[in-house]
């Protein structure tokens, strides 16, 4: 078969996996609801099935020379080996055209998931020991992995990912997506929900004690209820009093992760009733648990570490503006006042 043969082929391979292969096995896969989702799944299939197939056909015949071609007595040779230059190429070249086909399938479709629309949503991505963060830089919102990250369906929207500690990787099984998070480096995907419904999130890789911890939801809405959401998520948080916003800044700045409100040790001290209380640090000193030493372990944690714990905190500086820090110290003093 000639180059001139083979380009009409490959110019007849569909430009959606799923339609060259539509008879994809949904029972071994996660659901599918992105608009690339069907696309993975049959370039998948199609592989595995192909491979499944090369494989009966190489045991099979293995099978068969081994018994009709045993030696049946000492000294007996089976037959005379001689070339055979037609079946050569064909072993050769009829798995060129299917590892031909395997590429143009799976170039197509990692090209539909790495390039997005023009018009996709912009969302910030932050992924840190064990949570996930979500910002709209557009609406001006931020959301934590307890709130899930919240997209209208049938709208693009492109992620961009980063970490503020160790590789992570951000993972939606359903949509088929998974990309690392790289400390002081920015990577990006995109999908399209399909329709509405809730969808898993992952970490995908390893990144420490609670790594199985660190899982959120993404929300899927209709268009109209984004847009509702979006307007009734700023009322909200307009309404907030300084403390509340704190709390709120203490779930999405990932804090709640570490730090326990309830007395519970976590990888951070407990802070429930902590303001105004000496704590004793790893060099035998204490301190005052006040605004000052707040603000100083937020911008730089390992200047005082308390006793019994290590130095794990990420920095905050120039992550939190002033108002932001001061929220914290009046929701840490709210804490006193539970009590």
């Amino acid at each position: 078969m000639t180059a001139a043969a083979i380009l009409p082929l490959l110019a007849s391979i569909p430009a959606h996996a799923s339609d060259a292969f539509p008879l994809t096995p949904r029972w071994w896969l996660p659901e599918s609801a992105s608009t690339f989702s069907d696309d993975v799944d049959t370039t998948f299939a199609f592989i595995y099935w192909v491979d499944v197939a090369f494989f009966l056909m190489i045991v099979a015949a293995i099978l068969y020379f081994a018994f009709a071609y045993r030696r049946r007595k000492e000294g007996q040779r089976t037959s005379p080996v001689r070339g055979n230059h037609a079946l050569e190429f064909a072993w050769s070249f009829i798995p060129s055209l299917f590892l031909i086909a395997f590429f143009v399938m799976g170039f197509r479709t990692y090209m539909d998931m790495q390039i997005p629309p023009a018009d996709s949503m912009d969302i910030r991505v932050t992924g840190q020991k064990w949570n996930w963060s979500f910002e709209y830089p557009k609406q001006g919102i931020t959301l934590s992995s307890a709130d899930g990250l919240v997209v209208p369906a049938n709208t693009p929207v492109r992620l961009t990912i980063t970490s503020v500690d160790v590789l992570h990787s951000f993972f939606i099984p359903a949509f088929r997506t998974k990309k690392d998070a790289v400390p002081n480096r920015y990577t990006s995907e995109w999908f399209e929900a399909k329709h509405p419904g809730d969808y898993h999130i992952f970490c995908a890789e390893y990144c420490g004690d609670d790594h199985s911890r660190m899982t959120s939801t993404v929300h899927v809405l209709e268009p109209a209820a984004f847009t509702a959401w979006v307007a009734d998520h700023k009322a909200a948080s307009a309404s907030m009093s300084p403390a509340e916003r704190g709390q709120n800044l203490f779930k999405t700045q990932g804090c709640a992760a570490c730090h326990s409100v309830d007395g519970t040790r976590l990888v951070g001290p407990s802070l429930k009733g902590k303001y105004g209380v000496e704590e004793q640090l790893t060099d035998g000193t204490t301190v005052t648990v006040d605004d000052n030493y707040i603000r100083e372990s937020l911008e730089s944690p390992g200047a005082k570490i308390v006793a019994g714990f290590a130095p794990q905190m990420p920095p905050y500086q120039g992550r939190l503006k002033d108002d932001e820090i001061s929220a914290l110290i009046d929701f840490i003093k709210s804490l006193n006042e539970e009590e």
